[in-house]
């Protein structure tokens, strides 16, 4: 009888574990494709806040290319860049960046380069920066990044490409210049590393051998 009873249950468990992982995969099944559409508009928002719906006609999400780490982006990993359209031509190429000398550790961002090489807009994507100091570099603390929109490498000189408090352009925080400065340093490599591999970038090559 004991054995009979130790059967039993262990029957009742395994059913019941059966039961329980597959209530678990419909669930997940049923959720992953609503996270994933949820994570598609988070990005979206973001890639929309430096270039605007109005200024392009395309899908960015969907016209992306990955680049392989990199020194001048500070990329750790692989990561995607994506394009804006307007009628085909390509208008931006919003970038991934990290400042990896934040005060507290990597400031990972993205930064909007206009086809011209200037600064479309600047957005950082996550940070553990001093609350109340360094994260005035948040887009919801303060507006601090907009001040690079329109620069460029020429725009001001490479050499002011720095924090007032280092001889250049750009304001720092009261009581935080690390953080200001690495971000700002930051954008400076993105213009750069835009300016090495415009063509590519913009597809410039392929534009060519259609013309030809």
């Amino acid at each position: 009888m004991l054995g009979q009873s130790i059967t039993k249950n262990g029957l009742l468990l395994g059913l019941f574990a059966v039961v329980t992982t597959g209530v678990i995969a419909a669930t997940y099944l049923s959720t992953r494709s609503l996270v994933q559409d949820n994570i598609r508009a988070a990005e979206e928002r973001a890639l929309l806040e430096i270039v605007p719906r109005e200024r392009h006609n395309n899908s960015m999400l969907d016209d992306a290319m990955v680049l392989s780490d990199n020194a001048l982006l500070g990329l750790r990993d692989k990561r995607k860049a994506y394009r804006a359209r307007l009628d085909g031509d390509i208008i931006a190429v919003i970038l991934p960046a990290t400042a990896r000398d934040g005060y507290t550790g990597d400031i990972d961002m993205i930064v909007g380069v206009n086809r011209d090489g200037s600064v479309a807009g600047v957005r950082v994507l996550s940070h553990r920066e001093t609350p109340g100091l360094g994260d005035q570099i948040d887009y919801k603390k303060s507006q601090w990044v907009d001040d690079f929109i329109g620069r460029s490498l020429g725009k001001p000189k490479i050499e002011k490409w720095t924090v007032k408090k280092d001889g250049g352009v750009f304001d720092q925080f009261t009581g935080a210049t690390i953080t200001p400065r690495a971000v700002t340093a930051a954008v400076r490599r993105s213009l750069q590393y835009y300016a090495e591999n415009r063509a590519r970038l913009l597809d410039e090559s392929a534009e060519e051998k259609g013309n030809e």
